[in-house]
């Protein structure tokens, strides 16, 4: 077969793909319209970056002008809110295990009194670890403001022993520490998961496109006629069945990208080629494993399973959320056969930090490396699109 003849081919399985495509909604759906909501639906959900006014409970003992004062200063925190304020620490533990509260504040007894006479009262916290996000940000809060009540207390201390406020401050903070938050200096959440969530469902959407697209084609019998139409070449076939949707889900990825980057501002150091290309190659990359899994598993209901389990699996494994250095050895392999695991390291390498493209070279190899695998399924894929009977 000539290039001529190859180039045709392609064209008129291509054009067939797209009447196929626009004949069954869940195409419209799962390509376009699924994509589309998920990018509305985080960006909304995350649209201030952190979350705030997370209620915490205050158990005052002391009742006196000094915790009434360390209680209105932990309420003024952006992402603390004083939702119970009560004597009872029975009570506030039964709100936080019903988990109406994220967070318990602690004053106890004679703590003005103590605290003013240098005997070192101890304000408690505690908060509930099974909120992560929520837990993590009232504790730092929590942790914060008792800090600063202990440099409150120390100044007053030493003023009224006759200390300078200098002095008094070399001892409170003898090391003063300066804080660089690099990448995301807001902290904002936004920033740090949807640039990685919203192609995490990108990539899951493609492999279950995928893998329906040529697993209907041997469900419904048409396999025979589609490998005629590429004259029984199965790269041929593939090519033209997959190009419209490479097509389309680049356009989303750009519209992720544009979103992203463009309405929300989000950081981008290298600019938008670096992106954009690291997107195509995730669409195709993840075509690319979509037809292994319909080559290894040829039917479609096991095809479907296997994507939806690769591609879930994804979210957990590829570092975003935990360090991929953290975990077991055998697990950091696996994270490599996810596409996604070297988008978000393009990511962090160009979007965030900046580096230069020679740094993150390996990555986009990486992506290009995943084209291989439909060729060690070729002969077993090529068997089911001739000779496999579905059953139902």
């Amino acid at each position: 077969m000539t290039i001529r003849d190859m180039i045709h081919s392609i064209g008129d399985i291509a054009r067939r793909e797209c009447i196929r495509i626009a004949s069954k909604p869940i195409y419209l759906f799962t390509m376009v319209i699924a994509p589309v909501i998920s990018l509305v639906f985080f960006l909304s959900l995350m649209q201030n970056g952190l979350p705030t006014n997370l209620p915490i409970a205050v158990v005052d003992r002391d009742n006196s002008s000094t915790s009434r004062t360390l209680i209105r200063q932990l309420d003024a925190f952006e992402q603390t809110q004083v939702a119970m304020l009560t004597p009872s620490f029975a009570e506030a533990r039964k709100e936080l295990q019903k988990g109406t509260v994220y967070g318990i504040f602690y004053i106890p007894e004679d703590f003005e009194q103590l605290a003013s006479t240098g005997k070192q009262p101890k304000l408690s916290y505690y908060t509930n670890g099974a909120y992560l996000i929520a837990g993590s940000l009232l504790f730092r809060d929590m942790k914060t403001i008792s800090v600063l009540a202990n440099a409150s207390v120390g100044l007053q201390t030493g003023t009224a022993k006759g200390m300078t406020e200098e002095a008094i401050m070399g001892q409170l903070q003898p090391i003063v520490i300066d804080t660089h938050a690099i990448g995301n200096p807001w902290l904002n959440y936004s920033v740090y998961l949807n640039n990685t969530i919203l192609p995490g469902i990108l990539q899951l959407v493609i492999f279950m496109v995928t893998v329906f697209s040529i697993g209907s084609e041997i469900k419904q019998g048409t396999a025979r006629r589609w490998l005629s139409m590429g004259h029984q070449s199965l790269w041929v076939s593939i090519v033209g069945k997959l190009l419209p949707h490479t097509v389309v889900f680049t356009l989303m990825g750009f519209l992720f990208c544009a979103v992203l980057y463009g309405f929300n501002a989000f950081p981008l150091q290298s600019g938008w080629a670096p992106m954009l290309v690291a997107i195509f190659f995730l669409v195709i990359a993840s075509q690319a494993v979509g037809v292994f899994m319909i080559g290894t598993l040829p039917t479609l209901r096991l095809g479907l399973s296997f994507a939806c389990l690769f591609g879930m699996i994804a979210f957990s494994i590829v570092g975003f959320s935990y360090p991929l250095l953290a975990m077991d050895p055998t697990l950091q392999a696996l994270g490599r056969l996810f596409p996604l695991r070297h988008y978000f390291l393009i990511y962090v390498d160009q979007a965030l930090n900046g580096r230069a493209i020679y740094y993150t070279l390996s990555e986009y190899i990486w992506l290009l490396g995943f084209l291989l695998l439909p060729f060690l399924i070729r002969k077993n894929l090529k068997q089911a699109l001739l000779y496999f009977k579905y059953v139902p």
